[in-house]
């Protein structure tokens, strides 16, 4: 059963484990609940994006996220130390909606969870719960820090050459936009009449 929470006092993003294997996670809480959403980097990249998009729409482009910051970015919103070991609600997030309430001034995020539904013999079925779906306001402010702190993790792993943006690990990088270096293709040689037979 879907579930309002209603305005949020916490609100935070972090990642978890080490560069390369890290998992992403917004988390929320009120007074009487709280919530853990697990999802993808890019998920977690592509709210931010949005969250920017509608502010800037909200504040006829007046609230801008500025990149360029002196020491670069920082984490805002790490998870708390007295957040409950055990939340209210946590879940791998499917999919975001996110509106606004023009009456109290506040973003609406509604996080619907993701099942993977595994039968024998058959290949994994994936399933949006939007009957479960998790709904929480947050403030015009809330949302820029946000959009700050997700920017800050998602840039915090493995730096990513400049120029194929894959990820750069301790040892020596082979790119495939510098030195010539390239995916091997096997060429394949047909029979023709100019090929001296042996």
């Amino acid at each position: 059963m879907s579930e309002d929470l209603g305005p949020v006092r916490v609100i935070g993003a972090e990642a978890v484990g080490q560069p390369g294997q890290r998992r992403f996670r917004l988390f929320v809480r009120n007074a009487r609940n709280s919530a853990v959403m697990w999802m993808e980097k890019e998920q977690l990249n592509n709210l931010a994006l949005a969250l920017d998009r509608f502010l800037a729409q909200l504040t006829a482009g007046q609230v801008l996220r500025i990149e360029a910051r002196a020491g670069g970015f920082r984490a805002l919103n790490t998870m708390p130390a007295d957040f409950p070991i055990t939340p209210g609600h946590e879940f791998q997030v499917g999919r975001f909606i996110l509106s606004y309430d023009e009456r109290n001034g506040m973003l609406l995020l509604s996080a619907v969870p993701l099942e993977i539904i595994l039968e024998s013999g058959q290949e994994p079925q994936v399933a949006m719960r939007d009957d479960e779906a998790i709904t929480f306001q947050f403030t015009q402010q809330q949302a820029q820090e946000l959009t700050i702190t997700i920017t800050a993790v998602v840039s915090g792993g493995r730096s990513v050459c400049p120029l194929c943006r894959t990820p750069l690990d301790s040892g020596p990088h082979a790119c495939v936009k510098q030195n010539g270096h390239r995916e091997i293709l096997e060429i394949e040689r047909g029979t023709g009449d100019d090929e001296e037979e042996e």
